[in-house]
């Protein structure tokens, strides 16, 4: 496995920790991990996210992000206001990004956390896929 892979899982077992294990979920729309917290963990998520995922995209410069980080983007619908997308360095392989999300009720914010894996043939997919679950506790 690359490189890059022992820090994904190094960032995702640190997100995991942060909360209890049962507040992450499979998101089979967006083939990603799902956790809901309170605005007031906001900080603590989002130190961890910029240590690990330096890009920081929002409606100001999606428009201007490389083309890997504008799939990203169009995979999750496209930003709104105050939403924001993290990932790892664009073009330094395998890219690991986080969808922020903002509920309008001011008091909870959903992420969506995905490994992005380019064109990977189906049964490498899968086993990245089930090794990116297994890092947030669950079972493939």
């Amino acid at each position: 496995m690359p490189d890059s892979a022992y820090s994904q899982e190094d960032f995702c077992k640190e997100l995991f920790k942060t909360f209890d294990a049962g507040i992450w979920k499979w998101d089979g729309r967006f083939d990603c991990v799902l956790a809901e917290f309170s605005v007031y963990d906001q900080d603590i998520v989002r130190m961890i996210l910029k240590r690990h995922l330096n890009s920081v995209w929002d409606t100001s410069n999606v428009d201007t992000a490389p083309e890997t980080v504008q799939r990203i983007n169009d995979h999750f619908g496209g930003l709104m206001s105050r939403q924001m997308l993290f990932t790892s360095e664009p073009g330094q392989g395998d890219l690991l990004c986080c969808a922020w999300w903002p509920w309008g009720n001011g008091e909870t914010i959903s992420i969506r956390v995905a490994p992005f894996l380019g064109k990977l043939p189906e049964p490498q997919r899968i086993e990245r896929i089930n090794l990116f679950k297994g890092w947030f506790g669950m079972n493939s």
